[in-house]
């Protein structure tokens, strides 16, 4: 028996299992969907296990394919870095990354583990401001890219979308106050847009009782139990109390998360850490929509 992966095909497993569908996998991989099926049926033949559970919608992993998963990507992620190593050993330079903190704080830590390990010569400087902060700054060629939330007249090449969620404190129970207290990012947030949008469309009254430009701002308030708040997904702290329509809340759409460049020369120092951003951050489903 052949004991050998192939890269090609753990990247299409770790692809499906991102993505949830064999059609998602093969767009993000450059294969036909035949193709992708042919590579998991030898793969699944080969360790002599199912590693996908095809019987809903959504194809999942089953218990030996989640196993297999986490060695694919330790896999893939040393191809990267023994490829950096050898063909950009040299590779050095300063690279400014505009990025809001409810993203840096969910986002980035797996980006700038992996882009340390591979390009060690490299200075990060990271720009945590809110999406309309960082519009000026892109348009000044203050930063060489960013993560922004993607709105109406923003550019900017699309990562993901991911769900907006109410939360409040575990200990407090200010949404059952009338008028109900939230709290919200600064005006011309995208995510305050959205979500005074959707207090509008119900008939239950609010009052903005507090605003502020971080997520930690929010945080606070929310853990006095002086307000709730929204955030995506992704970011929601550990230990926050998920609030929704079964509390009287509206439901709340996605937002969609981009790669937004700055109006200066790329660098082929930027050019890398927009692909790890790129490989880390971007679902199948985005390129999909």
């Amino acid at each position: 028996m052949d004991r050998r992966l192939d890269l090609d095909v753990l990247r299409t497993l770790v692809a499906i299992a991102e993505g949830g569908s064999f059609s998602l996998a093969a767009s993000r991989v450059g294969r036909t969907q035949s193709a992708v099926s042919m590579q998991v049926r030898r793969l699944e033949e080969a360790v002599g296990k199912r590693l996908f559970d095809r019987s809903s919608r959504q194809v999942r992993l089953t218990p030996a394919g989640e196993s297999l998963l986490g060695h694919a990507r330790r896999m893939l992620r040393l191809e990267e870095e023994a490829w950096a190593a050898l063909v950009e050993p040299d590779l050095r330079g300063r690279v400014q990354l505009g990025i809001p903190d409810d993203y840096a704080y969910s986002l980035l830590p797996p980006i700038l583990s992996r882009f340390a390990a591979t390009h060690p010569q490299v200075e990060v400087e990271l720009i945590c401001e809110q999406t309309t902060f960082l519009d000026r700054r892109l348009a000044a060629g203050e930063v060489d890219l960013a993560v922004i939330t993607r709105g109406p007249g923003r550019d900017g090449e699309l990562l993901r979308r991911e769900p907006l969620v109410w939360f409040g404190s575990p200990d407090h129970d200010p949404h059952l106050e009338q008028p109900l207290p939230v709290a919200l990012y600064e005006p011309g947030c995208v995510a305050r847009g959205v979500t005074l949008e959707a207090l509008a469309a119900t008939q239950r009254p609010y009052r903005i009782a507090y605003s502020s430009p971080s997520l930690v701002g929010l945080l606070a308030v929310v853990q006095a139990g002086l307000a709730v708040a929204v955030v995506v997904e992704c970011s929601l702290p550990s230990g926050m109390r998920v609030l929704g329509e079964r509390d009287g809340l509206p439901p709340l759409p996605a937002l969609e998360i981009a790669l937004a460049w700055g109006a200066r020369p790329r660098t082929p120092v930027a050019a890398r850490l927009a692909e790890q951003i790129h490989n880390a951050v971007g679902r199948p489903e985005a390129l999909a929509a």
